[in-house]
């Protein structure tokens, strides 16, 4: 005590025996989310395409005393998707307490100008995977009690922006998504929640573009 004050421990609270999987968490706002989590004491699993990079931010948490684990998986992959999830549920004990649905990505085009070769590649990657993704951890979710489901989508879902028509439908969707699994799980005792970030500088976009995006 100090000043007959009470004494306020600089971690306010732990996740501690916690379980979580970030997908896309080697750069940008999910690399962040790893950091977080893992810095106050959950167990992570994140995912990423690229091999080298991966092993590179694994050495990095290691150094720093996190426990992070990873693998490689392309998300556009249904299978990759659901091999992601078995090793999340051996690795976890079938058990898994957040889901943060993170990887994303964009392209800047005119409405018309986009193919449908865009579209496909947008819903898939934004849409899509999280949506599979979450069924796939349901009912390890279910199984712990405490599940929490967090969607990165982007003020882009509620706001029009120039030459992000596809981008944003996807995210206007991972919305209204957010909405209905968090009334149909509830009874489930899992929380699903959206986070929606404003301009961040991420990697998304190539040097030059003119605008900078969430995830």
């Amino acid at each position: 005590m100090a000043n007959g004050e009470p004494r306020i421990s600089e971690q306010r609270w732990s996740l501690k025996g916690q379980t979580a999987l970030v997908t896309g968490g080697t750069r940008g706002i999910g690399h962040a989310i790893v950091e977080e989590l893992a810095g106050f004491g959950a167990r992570v699993h994140t995912c990423s395409r690229n091999q080298t990079e991966l092993n590179d931010r694994l050495k990095e948490w290691k150094a720093k005393g996190f426990q992070v684990s990873g693998s490689v998986c392309d998300l556009l992959s249904r299978t990759q998707r659901e091999e992601l999830m078995k090793t999340v549920s051996s690795e976890f004990d079938a058990k898994l307490n957040i889901l943060v649905n993170n990887a994303a990505t964009t392209k800047m085009k005119r409405a018309e100008n986009s193919t449908s070769e865009d579209y496909s590649f947008l819903m898939s990657t934004n849409l899509e995977s999280s949506f599979h993704l979450s069924q796939l951890a349901y009912p390890l979710l279910k199984a712990s009690a405490n599940g929490n489901i967090v969607f990165i989508s982007s003020v882009a879902g509620a706001t029009a922006l120039p030459g992000l028509s596809i981008y944003s439908a996807t995210k206007g969707a991972i919305n209204q998504l957010t909405k209905n699994l968090a009334c149909e799980w509830a009874k489930d005792s899992i929380r699903v929640n959206t986070v929606a970030p404003w301009a961040v500088r991420t990697t998304v976009l190539k040097p030059g573009d003119n605008i900078l995006l969430t995830a």
